[in-house]
């Protein structure tokens, strides 16, 4: 039996009984188009968290944060994130550079309307990586001490700009708050001459040679002296301000790492450090419990950061870095490590969508054991006439898993189709709703080639696996009991 016969045979069969094949054909291209919906659903996640990734340089970005306070590691508890400690991140094996999270409140004045907002001093080494090329608008600040700022969408948002190159060249105003040690100086300065005046006028000398009067007079007097003293440094902070010329608009997006609405050049944001601390609470009392108060703001050693990001050489194991890290007592954050915990995630995510696809797909191959079996019945005594000129019990089980192979084969073919439509419909009605809530459209349905291969292949495999049955069965009929009942 030559191959073509065993192609126009089985078509001609098929041709025969067009209802048949076609619901079976059909149950084939369900299967398969619900297959192929279900994992393009999955293709397309995966494709869009690694290509924002990898937009955003995150596979080349690590944080390093300092311990716990719950961490059981006593040799490194003390180390903390300061300017030393970014010079000794800086000099790992495989760390290209490294700059802090540095951030401050500051009050942003632009077109006479004010608004709050949290700044954060940046470096230019960090602005050539990837996460701070996506600008909208405008471009980065040229150096560390240029009288320049870069603002983000959140910024255009807050201040109700609907056009972001509207602000390029613009005046903002930034303002700061800080507390200085001679204010309070100032302010116990001015109240200690009252103090004088008030023990030696309100108390007769004679009293105050009482021991317990005298003690009480001075409990009294210290007590007035620290309310003078706290009142002057935390009710009447400095002020330091400065005019920046907007440069820039940057992107503000999912996955994105954290990123203040207002970015300054490092050396330019030295002003606003200087001249005493801070009036946050907590950045307050975080300086205060570390140790490394410090009202002059002269000593940088002392600054203390939440966190600080370190740009990776992309040929160096992240794993390496990541003792090197721990080994000087800090903790850290890879993405790179957390796309790994993904990859698995996505990998038992496609493969619940493929059980069900396969699920589908078995109960589709029932069809075609059915139509098999049918088709063996009513076709005994073309079987024995096959039989009779000389075919082999393996030329006849050949011919009807060629059958069942095109069945599988038309029915994965149309299955693709029918499934990339479903995704292209689901894609744009996902979109749509995006748009309407004023949400950038993202594509969540991708058809990879090997999704295809996959598909076609699955399709086939369970046809011939379901025409097995059948085409055993049919190549052991008894040829001339088939001429003599057929």
């Amino acid at each position: 039996m030559i191959f073509r016969d065993l192609v126009t045979m089985p078509l001609g069969n098929l041709w025969r009984i067009k209802l048949r094949s076609a619901l079976t054909i059909s149950g084939v291209m369900i299967a398969i188009g619900t297959f192929v919906a279900m994992l393009s659903f999955g293709a397309g996640n995966e494709q869009y968290v690694t290509e924002q990734w990898e937009k955003l340089g995150l596979f080349n970005t690590m944080y390093v944060y300092p311990l716990r306070e719950d961490s059981d590691n006593d040799t490194t508890q003390n180390a903390t994130l300061n300017d030393s400690a970014i010079v000794s991140l800086a000099l790992l094996p495989g760390v290209e550079f490294a700059y802090p999270f540095a951030s401050f409140d500051v009050t942003a004045i632009i077109d006479d309307s004010s608004q709050s907002f949290d700044a954060q001093a940046l470096p230019l080494v960090a602005t050539e990586t990837k996460m701070f090329s996506q600008l909208k608008d405008g471009r980065m600040f040229e150096t560390d001490s240029a009288q320049e700022v870069v603002v983000t969408t959140v910024f255009l948002k807050e201040f109700e700009i609907d056009s972001s190159s509207s602000v390029i060249g613009k005046q903002l105003v930034l303002s700061v708050e800080r507390l200085r040690l001679d204010s309070a100086v100032a302010s116990l300065l001015r109240n200690s001459g009252e103090a004088v005046r008030r023990v030696f006028h309100k108390n007769m000398l004679d009293s105050l040679k009482q021991t317990g009067y005298m003690r009480r007079i001075m409990e009294s007097e210290l007590s007035q002296a620290a309310n003078s003293f706290s009142d002057g440094f935390f009710n009447s902070p400095a002020i330091i301000s400065d005019t920046l010329t907007i440069v820039g608009v940057l992107k503000t997006g999912r996955g994105r790492g954290r990123l203040e609405p207002v970015l300054i050049p490092m050396a330019t944001a030295e002003r606003f450090y200087s001249g005493g601390m801070s009036n946050n609470p907590t950045e307050l009392l975080a300086s205060v419990t570390s140790g490394s108060i410090d009202f002059s703001s002269s000593s940088k050693i002392k600054r203390n950061y939440p966190r600080v990001t370190l740009q990776l050489d992309r040929h160096t194991p992240f794993q390496t870095v990541k003792d090197s890290i721990e080994a000087l007592g800090f903790r850290s954050f890879s993405y790179a490590e957390k796309f790994e915990e993904l990859s698995k995630f996505f990998f038992y995510f496609d493969f619940a969508l493929a059980l069900i696809g396969m699920i589908a797909l078995t109960t589709a191959s029932l069809g075609i054991v059915n139509t098999m079996v049918m088709s063996i019945s009513e076709r005994r005594r073309e079987i024995g006439v096959l039989k009779s000129l000389g075919a082999s019990e393996r030329d006849i089980k050949i011919l009807f898993l060629f059958e069942s192979a095109l069945i599988g084969s038309i029915g994965a073919v149309c299955g693709i189709l029918l499934g990339w439509g479903v995704a292209r419909i689901s894609s744009a009605v996902v979109q749509f709703y995006m748009a309407k809530e004023g949400i950038e459209g993202i594509e969540l349905f991708v058809l990879p080639w090997w999704l295809v291969l996959i598909a076609f292949a699955f399709g086939l495999l369970i046809s011939i696996l379901a025409g097995a049955y059948p085409a055993a069965r049919a190549a052991k009929i008894d040829p001339m009991e088939a001429l003599r009942t057929g």
